[in-house]
Protein backbone atom coordinates (compact mmCIF):
# COMPACT_ATOMS: atom_id res chain seq x y z
CA UNK A 1 0.00 0.00 0.00
CA UNK A 2 1.13 3.40 -0.71
CA UNK A 3 -0.26 6.83 0.49
CA UNK A 4 0.50 10.84 -0.28
CA UNK A 5 -0.57 13.61 1.89
CA UNK A 6 -1.81 17.10 0.82
CA UNK A 7 -2.56 20.15 2.17
CA UNK A 8 -6.27 21.79 2.29
CA UNK A 9 -7.57 24.57 3.66
CA UNK A 10 -9.80 25.14 6.59
CA UNK A 11 -6.91 22.61 8.74
CA UNK A 12 -7.42 19.61 6.28
CA UNK A 13 -5.70 16.54 4.80
CA UNK A 14 -6.89 14.85 1.64
CA UNK A 15 -4.78 10.91 1.97
CA UNK A 16 -4.26 9.53 -0.77
CA UNK A 17 -3.98 5.93 -0.67
CA UNK A 18 -3.47 3.38 -3.56
CA UNK A 19 -3.72 -0.57 -2.55
CA UNK A 20 -2.40 -2.88 -5.46
CA UNK A 21 -4.95 -5.48 -6.88
CA UNK A 22 -2.96 -8.24 -5.16
CA UNK A 23 -3.12 -7.08 -1.75
CA UNK A 24 -6.54 -5.84 -2.11
CA UNK A 25 -6.95 -9.74 -3.33
CA UNK A 26 -6.77 -10.59 0.57
CA UNK A 27 -9.43 -8.51 1.54
CA UNK A 28 -11.89 -9.98 -1.41
CA UNK A 29 -10.86 -13.24 0.30
CA UNK A 30 -11.88 -12.72 3.92
CA UNK A 31 -15.04 -10.90 2.69
CA UNK A 32 -16.08 -14.17 0.90
CA UNK A 33 -15.13 -16.10 4.22
CA UNK A 34 -17.47 -13.84 6.10
CA UNK A 35 -19.96 -14.32 3.01
CA UNK A 36 -19.56 -18.35 3.48
CA UNK A 37 -20.53 -17.90 7.24
CA UNK A 38 -23.41 -15.77 6.49
CA UNK A 39 -25.25 -17.58 3.70
CA UNK A 40 -26.43 -21.76 3.91
CA UNK A 41 -24.59 -23.84 1.03
CA UNK A 42 -26.57 -27.38 0.57
CA UNK A 43 -23.36 -29.87 1.12
CA UNK A 44 -21.53 -27.53 3.25
CA UNK A 45 -21.28 -26.86 6.96
CA UNK A 46 -21.43 -22.55 7.22
CA UNK A 47 -18.19 -21.19 7.08
CA UNK A 48 -16.77 -23.99 5.05
CA UNK A 49 -18.23 -23.48 1.39
CA UNK A 50 -15.47 -22.94 -1.21
CA UNK A 51 -14.33 -19.60 -2.80
CA UNK A 52 -14.51 -20.84 -6.06
CA UNK A 53 -18.66 -22.24 -5.51
CA UNK A 54 -19.76 -18.72 -4.11
CA UNK A 55 -18.08 -16.62 -6.71
CA UNK A 56 -19.74 -18.84 -8.91
CA UNK A 57 -23.24 -18.76 -7.22
CA UNK A 58 -23.35 -14.84 -5.73
CA UNK A 59 -20.78 -13.14 -8.39
CA UNK A 60 -17.96 -11.96 -7.34
CA UNK A 61 -19.17 -7.79 -6.88
CA UNK A 62 -20.62 -8.68 -4.00
CA UNK A 63 -17.63 -10.09 -1.73
CA UNK A 64 -15.40 -7.23 -3.88
CA UNK A 65 -18.30 -4.63 -2.50
CA UNK A 66 -17.62 -5.75 1.01
CA UNK A 67 -14.04 -5.92 0.76
CA UNK A 68 -14.33 -2.47 -0.13
CA UNK A 69 -16.62 -1.52 3.00
CA UNK A 70 -14.27 -3.95 5.99
CA UNK A 71 -10.99 -2.54 4.10
CA UNK A 72 -10.71 0.86 3.30
CA UNK A 73 -10.89 1.66 6.93
CA UNK A 74 -8.22 -0.18 7.84
CA UNK A 75 -6.31 0.78 4.94
CA UNK A 76 -6.93 4.50 5.70
CA UNK A 77 -5.54 4.04 9.67
CA UNK A 78 -2.49 2.52 8.36
CA UNK A 79 -2.35 5.26 6.20
CA UNK A 80 -2.82 8.15 8.69
CA UNK A 81 -0.28 6.01 11.02
CA UNK A 82 2.10 6.03 8.07
CA UNK A 83 1.87 9.60 7.82
CA UNK A 84 1.81 10.86 10.97
CA UNK A 85 -1.56 12.35 10.60
CA UNK A 86 -3.50 13.23 13.56
CA UNK A 87 -7.29 13.27 12.70
CA UNK A 88 -9.90 15.00 14.59
CA UNK A 89 -12.72 14.34 12.90
CA UNK A 90 -14.62 11.50 10.71
CA UNK A 91 -13.04 10.97 7.26
CA UNK A 92 -14.61 11.61 4.10
CA UNK A 93 -13.58 8.90 1.60
CA UNK A 94 -14.22 9.14 -2.22
CA UNK A 95 -13.09 6.43 -3.95
CA UNK A 96 -11.28 7.35 -7.21
CA UNK A 97 -10.23 3.33 -9.24
CA UNK A 98 -11.29 -0.43 -8.31
CA UNK A 99 -14.55 -0.74 -7.53
CA UNK A 100 -14.81 -2.99 -10.15
CA UNK A 101 -11.43 -4.36 -10.14
CA UNK A 102 -7.66 -3.99 -10.59
CA UNK A 103 -5.71 -1.67 -7.80
CA UNK A 104 -7.82 0.08 -5.46
CA UNK A 105 -7.41 3.84 -5.01
CA UNK A 106 -8.86 6.37 -2.75
CA UNK A 107 -9.25 10.21 -1.28
CA UNK A 108 -9.42 10.53 2.58
CA UNK A 109 -10.73 14.19 3.24
CA UNK A 110 -10.01 14.88 7.01
CA UNK A 111 -9.67 17.71 9.68
CA UNK A 112 -6.49 17.28 11.62
CA UNK A 113 -5.65 19.25 14.57
CA UNK A 114 -3.70 22.56 14.25
CA UNK A 115 -0.32 22.87 14.96
CA UNK A 116 0.45 26.35 17.02
CA UNK A 117 3.29 28.46 17.14
CA UNK A 118 2.91 30.22 20.89
CA UNK A 119 4.79 33.49 21.58
CA UNK A 120 6.11 34.61 25.04
CA UNK A 121 4.91 31.41 27.11
CA UNK A 122 8.15 30.98 29.07
CA UNK A 123 7.41 34.27 30.82
CA UNK A 124 4.10 34.13 31.73
CA UNK A 125 2.55 36.07 34.78
CA UNK A 126 -0.37 34.60 36.61
CA UNK A 127 -1.82 36.84 39.80
CA UNK A 128 -2.90 34.97 42.69
CA UNK A 129 -4.82 36.05 45.80
CA UNK A 130 -2.47 36.27 48.74
CA UNK A 131 -2.35 37.21 52.47
CA UNK A 132 0.95 35.92 54.56
CA UNK A 133 -0.38 34.12 57.98
CA UNK A 134 -1.18 36.72 60.78
CA UNK A 135 -1.47 36.01 63.85
CA UNK A 136 -5.92 35.65 63.82
CA UNK A 137 -5.04 32.36 61.92
CA UNK A 138 -2.56 30.76 64.38
CA UNK A 139 -4.89 32.04 66.83
CA UNK A 140 -7.87 30.29 65.26
CA UNK A 141 -5.93 27.11 64.96
CA UNK A 142 -4.86 26.96 68.57
CA UNK A 143 -8.53 27.90 69.71
CA UNK A 144 -9.43 24.65 67.85
CA UNK A 145 -6.94 22.53 69.54
CA UNK A 146 -8.01 24.59 73.04
CA UNK A 147 -11.67 23.12 71.87
CA UNK A 148 -10.72 19.14 71.37
CA UNK A 149 -9.63 18.98 74.94
CA UNK A 150 -12.53 21.29 76.37
CA UNK A 151 -14.62 20.48 79.05
CA UNK A 152 -18.63 20.01 79.48
CA UNK A 153 -19.23 21.52 82.97
CA UNK A 154 -22.84 22.21 84.31
CA UNK A 155 -24.40 25.56 83.45
CA UNK A 156 -27.30 27.48 85.45
CA UNK A 157 -27.09 29.91 82.56
CA UNK A 158 -29.89 29.84 79.52
CA UNK A 159 -29.09 27.29 77.09
CA UNK A 160 -27.26 29.08 73.83
CA UNK A 161 -25.76 28.13 70.73
CA UNK A 162 -22.88 25.41 71.30
CA UNK A 163 -24.49 25.10 74.47
CA UNK A 164 -25.19 21.49 75.83
CA UNK A 165 -28.28 19.74 76.97
CA UNK A 166 -29.17 16.44 77.99
CA UNK A 167 -32.46 16.20 76.71
CA UNK A 168 -35.52 13.06 76.62
CA UNK A 169 -36.86 12.97 73.05
CA UNK A 170 -39.93 11.74 71.94
CA UNK A 171 -40.84 12.14 68.20
CA UNK A 172 -44.12 10.38 67.29
CA UNK A 173 -46.41 10.22 64.19
CA UNK A 174 -50.42 9.60 65.48
CA UNK A 175 -48.89 8.59 68.44
CA UNK A 176 -46.50 6.01 67.03
CA UNK A 177 -42.80 6.63 68.05
CA UNK A 178 -40.52 7.44 65.12
CA UNK A 179 -37.15 5.06 64.81
CA UNK A 180 -34.41 6.98 65.25
CA UNK A 181 -36.46 10.06 67.28
CA UNK A 182 -36.30 8.65 70.20
CA UNK A 183 -34.01 8.59 73.32
CA UNK A 184 -33.15 9.07 76.83
CA UNK A 185 -30.60 11.46 78.36
CA UNK A 186 -29.28 12.49 74.74
CA UNK A 187 -26.70 15.16 75.06
CA UNK A 188 -27.24 17.86 72.06
CA UNK A 189 -25.56 20.93 71.27
CA UNK A 190 -27.95 23.71 70.78
CA UNK A 191 -27.36 24.80 67.04
CA UNK A 192 -26.41 21.73 65.25
CA UNK A 193 -28.94 21.49 63.38
CA UNK A 194 -28.59 17.80 63.78
CA UNK A 195 -31.91 16.62 64.83
CA UNK A 196 -34.88 19.47 63.28
CA UNK A 197 -33.90 23.24 63.34
CA UNK A 198 -37.56 23.52 65.27
CA UNK A 199 -35.50 21.88 68.05
CA UNK A 200 -32.94 24.22 68.33
CA UNK A 201 -35.10 27.17 67.87
CA UNK A 202 -36.77 25.99 71.16
CA UNK A 203 -34.20 24.69 73.59
CA UNK A 204 -32.51 28.64 73.04
CA UNK A 205 -32.93 30.13 75.80
CA UNK A 206 -34.92 27.24 78.67
CA UNK A 207 -33.01 25.57 81.65
CA UNK A 208 -33.22 22.49 83.01
CA UNK A 209 -36.85 21.50 83.94
CA UNK A 210 -38.41 23.19 80.83
CA UNK A 211 -40.61 20.76 79.16
CA UNK A 212 -41.22 21.37 75.19
CA UNK A 213 -43.75 20.22 72.34
CA UNK A 214 -44.17 21.33 69.04
CA UNK A 215 -44.81 20.03 65.64
CA UNK A 216 -42.04 19.81 62.24
CA UNK A 217 -41.65 18.39 59.16
CA UNK A 218 -39.02 15.99 58.53
CA UNK A 219 -35.94 17.20 56.24
CA UNK A 220 -35.08 15.85 53.40
CA UNK A 221 -31.95 13.45 54.99
CA UNK A 222 -34.57 11.79 56.84
CA UNK A 223 -35.17 9.91 53.23
CA UNK A 224 -38.56 8.14 52.99
CA UNK A 225 -39.60 9.52 56.03
CA UNK A 226 -39.05 13.45 54.77
CA UNK A 227 -41.87 15.61 54.38
CA UNK A 228 -43.85 13.98 57.64
CA UNK A 229 -44.59 16.15 60.12
CA UNK A 230 -43.65 14.53 63.61
CA UNK A 231 -44.71 15.84 67.38
CA UNK A 232 -41.82 16.07 69.15
CA UNK A 233 -41.61 16.18 73.26
CA UNK A 234 -38.83 16.74 74.85
CA UNK A 235 -37.69 17.43 78.20
CA UNK A 236 -34.68 19.38 79.07
CA UNK A 237 -32.85 17.57 81.96
CA UNK A 238 -29.36 19.47 82.48
CA UNK A 239 -27.45 22.08 81.05
CA UNK A 240 -23.76 22.33 80.12
CA UNK A 241 -21.39 24.81 78.75
CA UNK A 242 -18.20 24.04 77.34
CA UNK A 243 -14.71 25.29 79.23
CA UNK A 244 -11.46 25.55 77.15
CA UNK A 245 -8.36 24.98 79.09
CA UNK A 246 -6.45 28.42 79.70
CA UNK A 247 -3.40 28.72 77.39
CA UNK A 248 -0.62 28.07 79.63
CA UNK A 249 2.90 26.45 78.66
CA UNK A 250 1.32 23.45 81.01
CA UNK A 251 -1.41 22.82 78.21
CA UNK A 252 1.02 22.88 75.70
CA UNK A 253 3.19 20.38 77.02
CA UNK A 254 0.22 18.04 77.52
CA UNK A 255 -1.71 18.37 74.20
CA UNK A 256 1.30 18.48 71.99
CA UNK A 257 4.78 17.83 71.43
CA UNK A 258 6.04 21.20 72.47
CA UNK A 259 7.09 22.69 75.64
CA UNK A 260 5.47 26.37 75.32
CA UNK A 261 3.00 27.60 73.75
CA UNK A 262 5.06 29.80 71.63
CA UNK A 263 6.90 27.07 70.33
CA UNK A 264 3.41 25.32 69.41
CA UNK A 265 2.68 28.49 67.69
CA UNK A 266 5.49 28.86 65.97
CA UNK A 267 5.30 25.12 64.85
CA UNK A 268 1.18 26.06 63.46
CA UNK A 269 2.35 29.20 61.34
CA UNK A 270 5.04 26.92 59.52
CA UNK A 271 2.59 24.76 58.74
CA UNK A 272 -0.28 26.52 57.67
CA UNK A 273 2.43 28.31 55.53
CA UNK A 274 3.10 24.87 53.97
CA UNK A 275 -0.20 24.20 53.37
CA UNK A 276 -0.88 27.73 52.02
CA UNK A 277 1.91 27.45 49.25
CA UNK A 278 0.27 23.73 48.57
CA UNK A 279 -3.16 25.32 48.06
CA UNK A 280 -1.11 28.32 46.08
CA UNK A 281 0.59 25.82 43.51
CA UNK A 282 -2.06 24.03 42.92
CA UNK A 283 -4.05 26.98 41.73
CA UNK A 284 -0.92 27.98 40.09
CA UNK A 285 -0.97 25.50 37.60
CA UNK A 286 -4.44 26.62 36.58
CA UNK A 287 -3.84 29.80 35.91
CA UNK A 288 -0.78 29.18 34.32
CA UNK A 289 -3.04 26.47 31.63
CA UNK A 290 -5.50 29.90 31.01
CA UNK A 291 -3.08 32.12 30.77
CA UNK A 292 -1.31 29.34 27.51
CA UNK A 293 -4.76 29.12 26.32
CA UNK A 294 -4.95 32.53 25.91
CA UNK A 295 -1.74 32.53 23.97
CA UNK A 296 -3.28 30.08 21.49
CA UNK A 297 -3.54 32.03 18.16
CA UNK A 298 -6.62 30.63 16.59
CA UNK A 299 -10.06 29.83 17.69
CA UNK A 300 -10.85 25.71 18.81
CA UNK A 301 -12.19 24.02 16.24
CA UNK A 302 -15.39 23.03 16.69
CA UNK A 303 -14.78 19.29 16.01
CA UNK A 304 -12.36 19.04 19.21
CA UNK A 305 -15.28 21.31 20.77
CA UNK A 306 -17.55 18.92 20.02
CA UNK A 307 -15.51 15.34 20.92
CA UNK A 308 -14.20 17.04 24.56
CA UNK A 309 -18.29 18.16 24.99
CA UNK A 310 -19.18 14.76 24.84
CA UNK A 311 -16.42 13.40 27.06
CA UNK A 312 -17.11 15.22 29.87
CA UNK A 313 -20.90 14.52 29.41
CA UNK A 314 -20.08 11.06 29.45
CA UNK A 315 -17.39 11.04 32.28
CA UNK A 316 -20.46 13.58 34.38
CA UNK A 317 -23.11 11.33 33.57
CA UNK A 318 -21.31 7.73 34.42
CA UNK A 319 -20.41 9.59 37.72
CA UNK A 320 -23.87 10.87 38.65
CA UNK A 321 -25.03 7.23 37.56
CA UNK A 322 -22.87 5.88 40.17
CA UNK A 323 -23.68 8.02 42.76
CA UNK A 324 -27.94 7.28 42.09
CA UNK A 325 -28.76 10.53 40.27
CA UNK A 326 -29.16 11.00 36.86
CA UNK A 327 -27.39 14.25 34.16
CA UNK A 328 -31.28 15.40 33.97
CA UNK A 329 -31.67 15.62 38.05
CA UNK A 330 -28.27 17.43 38.19
CA UNK A 331 -29.01 20.19 35.54
CA UNK A 332 -32.69 20.32 37.22
CA UNK A 333 -30.39 21.05 40.25
CA UNK A 334 -28.17 24.07 38.94
CA UNK A 335 -31.63 25.63 38.11
CA UNK A 336 -30.19 26.21 34.46
CA UNK A 337 -32.11 25.37 31.61
CA UNK A 338 -30.83 22.07 29.62
CA UNK A 339 -29.09 24.30 26.44
CA UNK A 340 -28.50 26.96 28.78
CA UNK A 341 -26.13 23.97 30.74
CA UNK A 342 -24.58 23.07 27.30
CA UNK A 343 -23.50 26.02 26.24
CA UNK A 344 -21.72 26.69 29.59
CA UNK A 345 -19.80 23.23 29.40
CA UNK A 346 -19.16 23.81 25.74
CA UNK A 347 -17.61 26.90 26.91
CA UNK A 348 -15.05 24.72 29.07
CA UNK A 349 -14.64 22.22 26.87
CA UNK A 350 -13.52 25.31 24.21
CA UNK A 351 -10.71 26.99 26.88
CA UNK A 352 -9.65 23.08 27.43
CA UNK A 353 -8.87 22.48 24.27
CA UNK A 354 -7.29 25.34 23.59
CA UNK A 355 -4.92 24.67 26.84
CA UNK A 356 -4.06 21.48 24.76
CA UNK A 357 -2.80 22.92 22.29
CA UNK A 358 -0.91 25.52 24.22
CA UNK A 359 0.54 22.28 25.81
CA UNK A 360 1.20 20.62 22.26
CA UNK A 361 2.77 23.80 21.18
CA UNK A 362 5.43 23.87 24.42
CA UNK A 363 5.82 19.73 23.98
CA UNK A 364 6.85 20.69 20.32
CA UNK A 365 9.00 23.92 20.50
CA UNK A 366 10.77 22.66 23.80
CA UNK A 367 11.28 19.24 22.43
CA UNK A 368 9.76 17.91 25.48
CA UNK A 369 9.58 14.20 25.61
CA UNK A 370 8.63 11.09 27.62
CA UNK A 371 11.19 8.55 27.97
CA UNK A 372 10.69 4.44 27.78
CA UNK A 373 11.05 4.82 32.05
CA UNK A 374 8.31 7.73 32.48
CA UNK A 375 6.09 5.39 30.13
CA UNK A 376 7.07 2.28 32.16
CA UNK A 377 5.79 3.71 35.34
CA UNK A 378 2.96 5.46 34.32
CA UNK A 379 1.10 1.96 33.06
CA UNK A 380 2.65 0.49 35.98
CA UNK A 381 0.78 3.33 37.65
CA UNK A 382 -2.15 2.53 35.62
CA UNK A 383 -2.04 -0.73 36.22
CA UNK A 384 -2.27 -0.31 39.83
CA UNK A 385 -4.97 1.93 40.00
CA UNK A 386 -6.96 -0.46 37.74
CA UNK A 387 -5.97 -3.18 40.17
CA UNK A 388 -4.92 -5.43 36.88
CA UNK A 389 -1.69 -7.22 36.53
CA UNK A 390 0.87 -4.94 34.33
CA UNK A 391 1.40 -7.17 31.93
CA UNK A 392 -2.04 -7.56 30.89
CA UNK A 393 -2.48 -3.23 31.10
CA UNK A 394 0.71 -3.21 28.85
CA UNK A 395 -0.69 -5.59 26.37
CA UNK A 396 -4.46 -4.00 26.03
CA UNK A 397 -3.03 -0.53 25.47
CA UNK A 398 -0.53 -1.72 22.78
CA UNK A 399 -3.58 -3.73 20.93
CA UNK A 400 -5.91 -0.30 21.33
CA UNK A 401 -2.49 1.38 19.77
CA UNK A 402 -3.11 4.02 22.73
CA UNK A 403 0.78 3.83 24.31
CA UNK A 404 1.46 6.78 22.33
CA UNK A 405 -1.40 8.72 23.45
CA UNK A 406 -0.12 8.01 27.38
CA UNK A 407 3.48 8.86 25.85
CA UNK A 408 1.87 12.27 24.85
CA UNK A 409 0.03 12.33 28.15
CA UNK A 410 3.82 12.56 29.97
CA UNK A 411 5.38 14.87 27.65
CA UNK A 412 2.07 17.17 28.12
CA UNK A 413 2.25 16.90 31.69
CA UNK A 414 6.03 17.99 31.44
CA UNK A 415 5.02 20.69 29.36
CA UNK A 416 2.85 22.20 31.94
CA UNK A 417 5.16 21.58 34.51
CA UNK A 418 7.77 23.89 32.87
CA UNK A 419 5.24 26.49 32.15
CA UNK A 420 5.07 26.87 36.25
CA UNK A 421 8.68 26.79 36.74
CA UNK A 422 8.94 29.68 34.34
CA UNK A 423 6.53 31.81 35.29
CA UNK A 424 6.17 34.90 37.48
CA UNK A 425 3.38 34.60 40.93
CA UNK A 426 2.45 37.78 42.26
CA UNK A 427 -0.54 39.07 44.65
CA UNK A 428 -3.36 41.45 43.35
CA UNK A 429 -0.34 44.25 44.33
CA UNK A 430 1.63 42.77 41.46
CA UNK A 431 3.79 41.61 44.31
CA UNK A 432 6.32 38.07 43.74
CA UNK A 433 4.82 35.59 45.76
CA UNK A 434 7.62 33.08 46.99
CA UNK A 435 6.33 29.49 46.90
CA UNK A 436 9.13 27.59 47.42
CA UNK A 437 9.74 25.51 50.66
CA UNK A 438 12.23 25.87 52.95
CA UNK A 439 14.61 23.15 53.08
CA UNK A 440 13.27 22.33 56.99
CA UNK A 441 9.83 22.39 55.98
CA UNK A 442 7.58 19.89 57.37
CA UNK A 443 6.79 17.00 54.99
CA UNK A 444 3.56 17.83 53.02
CA UNK A 445 1.97 14.75 54.13
CA UNK A 446 1.84 16.07 57.39
CA UNK A 447 -0.01 19.16 56.29
CA UNK A 448 -3.06 18.00 55.13
CA UNK A 449 -5.16 19.17 58.37
CA UNK A 450 -2.63 21.53 59.72
CA UNK A 451 -4.57 22.40 62.90
CA UNK A 452 -4.56 18.64 64.45
CA UNK A 453 -1.03 17.88 62.92
CA UNK A 454 -0.17 20.88 65.21
CA UNK A 455 -0.90 18.61 67.82
CA UNK A 456 0.92 16.29 67.72
CA UNK A 457 -0.21 13.43 70.26
CA UNK A 458 -2.93 15.43 70.92
CA UNK A 459 -6.28 13.31 69.60
CA UNK A 460 -8.44 13.87 72.73
CA UNK A 461 -12.46 14.64 71.28
CA UNK A 462 -14.16 17.55 73.26
CA UNK A 463 -16.63 14.81 74.03
CA UNK A 464 -13.91 12.45 75.34
CA UNK A 465 -15.16 11.18 79.31
CA UNK A 466 -17.88 13.26 78.81
CA UNK A 467 -20.09 10.83 76.51
CA UNK A 468 -21.34 14.02 74.63
CA UNK A 469 -22.28 13.40 70.84
CA UNK A 470 -23.77 14.85 68.07
CA UNK A 471 -25.28 12.30 65.63
CA UNK A 472 -28.73 11.42 65.78
CA UNK A 473 -30.39 10.42 68.73
CA UNK A 474 -31.47 6.22 68.41
CA UNK A 475 -34.22 4.62 70.00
Amino acid sequence: MQSTVEPLDDNKVKLHVAVPASEFERAIDAAFKKLAAEVRVPGFRPGKAPRRLLEARFGSEAARDQALRDALPEYYVEAVTANDVDPIAPPDIEITAGEEGGDVEFDAVVEVRPIVKLMGYDELQVELPWEAVDDAAVDQQVDALRDRFADLVDSEFPLIDDAYASIDIAGTIDDQPVEGLTATDFLYRVGSGMVVDELDDQLRGTRPGAILEFDADLPERFGESAGSTVHFRVMVKDAKQKVLPDLTDEWASEASEFDTVGELRDDIRKRLEVVQKLQAQMAVRDKVLEAAADLVPIEAPESLIDAETRSRLQDLDHRLRHQGSSLAAYVAATGQEPEAFLDELKGTSSRAVLADLALRAVVAQEGIEASDQEVDDEVARLAERMQQKLDRVRRDLEKQGAMEAVRSDIARGKALQFLVDHATVVDENGEPIDLTFPETSPETSETADAGSSASGSASTDVTEGTNATEERPEA
